[in-house]
């Protein structure tokens, strides 16, 4: 199961956990972390969709939708949404309100914009071929480092050192029992160190499955992150009420100003606050009052 160890593997944590606590990470605990977490993947790893083709544009729309969404709301959303959109092209041409309505659920919605931009870039600039550089797709739409990492390890198989949520949990666990304020720079050493650089797909899957099981087993590690932080309450927020109002405006073509915050039960300043950014940003555009899809 992907929330438990079987008691060998359980037995086999324990005794990294015990050489990484008394002598650090020797060859021999990174020998056996790198056993333990292969063998629990090959055993339970998840089956992903994203994970079931190397195509870099599902790769791309697979790790732009977990920037900032659970795996399971994702792997909904994301046979839905290539289905809509099952290449750059389509993304490229498509317009935006039919890509924000495709990605209502998901949250976020900049990610949707900067999907769209990227898509145009790629069709634009590279012939519809995403270029396999890290540095390259760093610089494209919502694709910072780390994403650009991960698109070239799933999509080219590239052995490129990343770290996200679930692969900072699982070094901070191993290799810094007793730390607070774990620096990602420190991680990032014993990524590199630990890196399948024959097979890096199959080995940041597997880290991320252990990362996942790391969190229904055991206190958050990430917490003695040096970059962790408490993500702020939803219900109520400000995020909860500009996602209700695109979504009207999506779902009606147009909708005036007082008309959404009563749809919405906002206060009709805060409301009209909200759309106004929602303006500025170019989710939507406003003439007299009125707010309609772009």
């Amino acid at each position: 199961m992907i929330g438990s160890l079987d008691p060998d593997q359980n037995e086999r944590e324990q005794r990294i956990l015990k050489e990484t606590r008394e002598h650090g990470a020797t060859p021999e605990a990174v020998r056996l972390f790198r056993a333990l977490v292969l063998a629990h993947y090959r055993a339970h790893g998840r089956d992903l969709p994203w994970r079931q083709t190397t195509d870099p544009y599902r790769i791309l729309v697979s790790e732009i939708m977990l920037q900032q969404t659970q795996v399971e709301r994702v792997a909904v959303k994301y046979p839905e949404f290539i289905d809509r959109f099952p290449d750059f092209a389509s993304l490229a041409r498509a317009p935006q309100s039919d890509i924000l309505l495709a990605w209502q659920g998901m949250g976020y919605n900049r990610r949707a914009l900067a999907l769209k931009r990227t898509a145009e870039r790629v069709v634009d600039d590279y012939g519809g071929r995403l270029p396999a550089d890290v540095e390259t797709l760093a610089t494209f739409p919502g694709i910072g480092r780390a994403t650009a990492a991960a698109i070239c390890a799933y999509a080219f198989n590239m052995p490129v050192a990343y770290i996200e949520t679930n692969i900072r949990r699982v070094f901070i666990h191993f290799f810094f029992q007793d730390r607070e304020d774990v620096r990602d720079d420190e991680i990032l050493v014993l990524v590199e160190q630990t890196l399948d650089r024959e097979n890096p797909r199959e080995w940041y899957g597997a880290l991320m499955d252990y990362g996942s099981i790391l969190k229904k087993r055991t206190a958050n590690p990430n917490r003695r992150s040096a970059s962790y932080s408490r993500q702020s309450r939803f219900e109520g927020s400000d995020r909860q009420i500009r996602g209700r109002l695109l979504a009207l405006v999506l779902a009606e073509g147009a909708v005036t100003g007082e008309e959404a915050a009563a749809r919405v039960a906002a206060d009709p300043g805060r409301a009209r606050r909200i759309l106004d950014d929602l303006v500025r940003e170019g989710f939507v555009a406003e003439s007299e009052g009125t707010y309609t899809c772009r």
